[in-house]
């Protein structure tokens, strides 16, 4: 009798072993690439979730670069030739015509008080890339000046330069792009690289120049 109730003790317990492990169906075994550590039944913990973070690393310097300022075009009251260059001293101002009537405005340094020019000339040759040779008085004035300063960013006539009739009077770039807008040049006009580059594509030799 006692060896009925012991074995009856056995099975009851083990039917209810057998029914606390039965466990609802899980379908999110697979989200980790099927690794189970989002299963809820592991008895690992799931890994910590963590992005490596970039290494820190020290901003490159660079030295600040001189940039032009941006210019807005005004649209010109002249009424000039077409094909023509007009110099507004005054105003440090140089417009072309085209000769399709098109006008181009354009900042410009003028020469100081007693270096400036002014009447009607002509275009006789442009130079790209010029070498820009100081006069004698200039030399005269100042011996430490080179007889040839070859192009590159010391040159005095930027990339482009424009040359009027009597040869020494010029329409070129600088490097001292600060100076535009100014009474600065020898007698010269002074323009922004990216202006002068332009006014260098559409001017021909021949082309009327007027300085007021």
């Amino acid at each position: 009798m006692r060896l009925m109730a012991l074995i009856f003790s056995l099975l009851a317990l083990t039917a209810f072993q057998a029914q606390a492990q039965m466990y609802p169906l899980y379908d999110g075994y697979d989200e980790y690439g099927g690794y189970g550590y989002d299963d809820p039944y592991s008895s690992y913990p799931p890994p910590p979730y963590y992005e490596e973070q970039p290494r820190y690393r020290e901003p490159e310097y660079r030295e600040p670069r001189y940039r032009e300022p941006d210019q807005e075009r005004r649209r010109p009251d002249l009424r000039a030739a077409r094909g023509t260059i007009t110099i507004s001293t005054r105003q440090h101002t140089l417009v072309y015509t085209t000769s399709k009537g098109q006008q181009f405005a354009y900042p410009i340094a003028v020469g100081r008080d007693g270096k400036q020019w002014f009447g009607t000339t002509r275009v006789v040759s442009k130079r790209l890339h010029p070498e820009w040779r100081p006069t004698a008085s200039m030399r005269a004035k100042n011996p430490r000046l080179p007889a040839v300063v070859k192009a590159g960013p010391q040159n005095p006539l930027g990339t482009r330069a424009i040359y009027l009739a009597d040869g020494l009077l010029r329409i070129h770039g600088t490097n001292d792009p600060s100076s535009i807008g100014t009474n600065a040049s020898s007698g010269c006009f002074r323009m922004y690289r990216h202006d002068v580059e332009e006014l260098y594509e559409m001017v021909q030799p021949g082309t009327l120049v007027v300085v007021r």
